[in-house]
């Protein structure tokens, strides 16, 4: 069977839009990064956090997430404006 592959909009999201996708869906910003596959560490309080999501976050920051990874953070969590995940019927597994 051959399928056409979809072609989404994908931009490349600014820090303020990465932090409003991540607290709408009530994620700390450990979660959303392990979610992501991003390293975590241990912070100087004890508890974990993950510098590579901040500096995406960050507005000073020069870095910034990549379209499709941000297409596919919404698609985790459900805020994708077009699309959502479905799992694939057993028969077509």
């Amino acid at each position: 069977m051959t399928t056409t592959p979809l072609t989404l909009d994908m931009p490349i999201p600014t820090g303020d839009q990465l932090k409003a996708a991540r607290v709408a869906v009530g994620l700390s910003q450990a979660q959303a990064a392990e979610l992501m596959g991003y390293p975590l560490q241990t912070g100087s309080r004890g508890g974990v956090q993950s510098r590579t999501w901040q500096a995406l976050e960050s507005t000073t920051d020069e870095r910034n997430m990549q379209g499709p990874v941000f297409a596919m953070f919404l698609l985790l969590t459900g805020q994708h404006p077009e699309y959502t995940l479905t799992p694939r019927p057993a028969a077509e597994r």
